[in-house]
């Protein structure tokens, strides 16, 4: 592997932060459906250092698009769940955590299409759905640009570890497409920035569906300053129009490999990711179904939602149906 020259933006929260974020989180917990603004003043009391550290890299000066957070606390927890348990840690401390951070970069959103608009997503293997290439599954997840489709994807998201594998093995897969793009042609950079790429609806929001899947596009793939790129991939939905389109995906699926890093998060760790700036995946593991099985949690963070879009918010902080919205962005 290539190595990277910047090194991961990280903070570990000492005894007395992790205290106090706790009792920030458990107050936030009590709040997941106000608007922002009710949560604002709890942004202010949280430790100096964990609050500079996330700002600075929501401005974009950390161009690696990722950074970790270390030092949460989990809570008490109860087994990890086998099934869909959507309300399992309603209230729960973690919540207020994922609020807090989320806030702080933007705002906590969800998706009406997505969980029903869920806040937070629970990460877990479940039984039966171990091949599926989602949340539930365990067999690895390649690189992929969160919401790929959507015309309002998240600007930030975030996963905070609960439990890990029995094996510990289990890593999520970051990789910058500012590491990634200095491997390719020029060439190949400008196929990528072509509006000639459709992206297939992730299987999330197809659930309740029958039928092929919808797409998205015709998009780019690469797109921004030559300098400070971004990037809309995601290497099991995302096509290209014509064989030179598809060469150039699979050359940037190459690179990406090439400099990715796997960050096997350990209880209490979490990482926010630069949804444009960076793709991620997973790594495959053995689900036992134990009730000790590796159990990550998921927060999306949109810096602003159009205003036509939160007046046809039905909760302040859920996004509408796909259908709603549709051709209009």
């Amino acid at each position: 592997m290539r190595m990277l020259a910047q090194a991961l933006n990280q903070y570990r929260l000492g005894e007395s932060e992790a205290e106090k974020v706790s009792e920030l989180s458990a107050l936030a917990a009590r709040l997941s459906d106000s608007i922002p603004i009710v949560v604002s003043g709890l942004l202010m009391d949280l430790p100096d250092g964990m609050r500079k550290m996330v700002l600075d890299f929501g401005s974009d000066t950390e161009s690696s698009g990722y950074c970790l957070l270390r030092g949460v606390s989990v809570g008490e927890l109860p087994k990890t769940p086998q099934a869909h348990e959507a309300h399992i840690l309603d209230g729960h401390p973690t919540n207020g955590t994922l609020m807090l951070v989320a806030d702080l970069l933007g705002s906590l959103t969800g998706y009406q299409d997505e969980k029903s608009g869920a806040l937070f997503h629970d990460v877990h293997p479940v039984r039966g759905e171990e091949a599926r290439i989602e949340n539930s599954g365990s067999v690895a997840f390649d690189f992929h640009t969160e919401n790929v489709h959507h015309p309002l994807r998240p600007d930030y998201l975030g996963l905070l570890c609960l439990r890990q594998d029995h094996d510990r093995i289990a890593a999520t897969r970051v990789s910058s497409v500012r590491d990634a793009l200095p491997l390719l042609a020029d060439d190949e950079v400008a196929e990528l920035r072509k509006p000639q790429f459709h992206s297939l609806y992730p299987t999330s929001f197809t659930r309740d569906t029958t039928g092929p899947r919808p797409s998205a596009g015709p998009h780019p793939v690469i797109f921004g300053p030559a300098d400070r790129p971004f990037m809309r991939f995601n290497s099991h939905n995302t096509q290209g129009d014509h064989p030179q389109a598809r060469a150039a995906l699979r050359s940037l699926a190459t690179a990406l490999e090439r400099v990715c890093r796997d960050l096997v998060l350990a209880p209490g760790d979490l990482v926010v990711l630069d949804n444009h700036v960076v793709v991620h995946g997973r790594t495959a593991f053995t689900p036992r179904y134990d009730g000790q099985d590796r159990w990550l949690r998921r927060f999306y963070s949109l810096r602003s939602a159009p205003l036509w879009a939160q007046r046809m918010m039905r909760h302040p902080r859920v996004l509408p149906a796909m259908t709603e919205i549709r051709g209009v962005v």
